[in-house]
């Protein structure tokens, strides 16, 4: 029998672990592929406070060891299916906790394209509140056409000399408060029946191709492309545990709470107005302080 079983090994997942072992927790954290989540693959991390500059493989790999060192149990198994009765089921085993707390993360959208995963870190971001500072006065894109899409272009308006928003139908399905902002922006170019089909550059991206609806194709020379056409959680197996929304995020009260007892949801898995690094370790946190205070005169 576990004190909580975390289900994910991101910065939400490790955190939760973090604040559990310092309680003198037994913790079990199950995950899938690797730890660290998507910030494992950011180039450099300059919004987490406290840290000037860090790899985001140097932050998820730190914290990944500080959780090792408090004496986690950590192991690399897919979760199969979360019972009521927090037993965990995983593709090598079953496990039982007092808590559980999901934190599954979500998976961003790509566009799909040669050479996307070669340019990541190197002109190519899904977020522009992350990373926007590294293109001061640079030529960027944006694809997308819904409400982060416009958020994003609004956002590095302010930053870069000039933004193309790119997006494949010929209206956006963004609120009109976005559009009336964007119609107000001088530097921001709408390039709309347009997708990208290719991704130019040798070491870093150089330039983007686009074909609009009729088959003609342009080159774009951009410093960085912020691609916004949305996540995808990774929730569906705990549907029978917990509400999801019609996009599959978990729905929860009073922060980290699910439907069910003793069953949390931190970091981006969750519905959230703001899935940031330091979003995820304030749900950990969180997700842990509750889980130790609500467990504690539990018995079985």
């Amino acid at each position: 029998m576990y004190d909580a079983i975390i289900v994910g090994a991101g910065p939400a997942g490790l955190t939760s672990a973090l604040y559990l072992r310092r309680a003198n927790k037994k913790v079990l954290v199950l995950e899938a592929k690797s730890y660290g989540g998507q910030i494992i693959n950011a180039n450099n991390v300059e919004n987490y406070p406290g840290i000037e500059s860090i790899s985001g493989f140097d932050f998820a790999t730190n914290l990944y060891n500080q959780v090792k060192k408090l004496g986690a149990e950590i192991k690399f198994e897919t979760v199969i299916k979360v019972e009521s009765d927090r037993t965990v089921t995983t593709n090598k085993g079953k496990y039982k906790a007092k808590a559980v707390i999901i934190a599954t993360g979500a998976t961003n959208r790509k566009l799909n394209i040669e050479k996307e995963n070669d340019f990541i870190g190197k002109g190519i971001s899904y977020c522009a509140t992350c990373d926007g500072n590294f293109y001061k006065q640079k030529v960027v894109a944006v694809n997308g056409g819904g409400n982060t899409a416009l958020e994003d272009a609004i956002y590095l308006s302010n930053i870069a000399s000039k933004v193309y928003l790119i997006h494949r139908r010929d209206e956006f399905r963004a609120d009109n408060k976005y559009l009336d902002e964007i119609k107000d922006k001088n530097n921001v170019e709408l390039i709309l029946n347009s997708n990208i089909v290719s991704l130019n550059g040798k070491d870093k991206l150089e330039s983007i191709t686009i074909k609009d609806n009729n088959d003609n194709r342009k080159d774009l020379e951009i410093d960085g492309l912020f691609v916004a056409i949305g996540q995808t959680p990774n929730n569906e197996i705990f549907r029978n545990v917990v509400d999801l929304t019609d996009k599959g995020y978990i729905i929860t009260t009073d922060d980290v709470h699910t439907k069910s007892d003793y069953i949390y949801a931190a970091g981006d898995a969750r519905v959230k107005s703001l899935r940031q690094l330091t979003t995820a370790v304030s749900d950990g946190s969180i997700a842990a302080t509750l889980a130790i205070k609500e467990i504690k005169n539990k018995t079985y």
